[in-house]
């Protein structure tokens, strides 16, 4: 008699109940970057979180942190903690897309060149989506973590490391670059900037080093000439 209740319902028009909709992944707006938010911008100039090679943007909320990911990767894309611009010894959180097309939040620690993956996570309310070939990812961590030597205190000012590249079966291999991108000076939660980092592929002579190497040249030939 149900089953007959049911048809008859939706004979008459009536929808059958459906689950509500899963909110889709909100893309990183950039128009807040130096405002209400810090942001990190390595590629093309003029690149957002769609476009850059990598991008990361930082918000504080409440007692948290929210970071917000993006790379031109399949693998997995990072930002690390560090008190001297080097590999080693660093906080690092990581998002990775695994062969399930699911993108996951993980904490390493680096250990010299090598990335241990660390069981206390400090990461919540995560979400990350793969699409387009990029890995995007949205988490909060606390500010104020107990004292451990794997997590740092995000209240403090680091050099942040980025690295991004590919994945095998869900883990992280080595990075796409040599030498990939580091905030030129330390990067305080207090302070929200707009920071742009050419990749090498838009790097132009309008450096301080390629001017004073052109002006070097001039002179040399120049006085070389008879």
């Amino acid at each position: 008699m149900l089953n007959q209740g049911i048809a008859f319902l939706a004979d008459k028009g009536y929808p059958f109940p459906t689950a509500p909709p899963v909110d889709p992944f909100a893309r990183i707006r950039v128009d807040d970057c130096g405002k209400t938010k810090g942001c990190f911008r390595y590629g093309k100039p003029g690149c957002n979180a769609e476009t850059c090679d990598y991008f990361l943007s930082y918000r504080r909320i409440g007692a948290d942190v929210e970071f917000e990911l993006s790379a031109d990767t399949e693998g997995w894309v990072a930002v690390g903690f560090s008190s001297d611009k080097k590999m080693g010894g660093d906080d690092v959180m990581a998002c990775v897309h695994d062969d399930n097309g699911r993108v996951r939040i993980q904490h390493f620690y680096n250990v010299g060149q090598w990335a241990k993956e660390i069981k206390r996570n400090p990461a919540r309310d995560e979400e990350g989506v793969f699409e387009n070939n990029r890995v995007t990812c949205r988490f909060k961590r606390p500010v104020y973590v107990p004292r451990d030597e794997t997590i740092v205190d995000l209240h403090l000012s680091w050099y942040y490391l980025f690295a991004w590249g590919p994945a095998i079966q869900g883990s992280i291999t080595r990075h796409d670059i040599d030498s990939p991108p580091v905030s030129e000076n330390v990067v305080s939660i207090y302070r929200y900037e707009d920071i742009f980092m050419p990749s090498a592929a838009y790097q132009t002579f309008s450096s301080p080093f390629c001017l004073l190497l052109i002006v070097a040249l001039t002179f040399y030939l120049l006085m070389g000439t008879p």
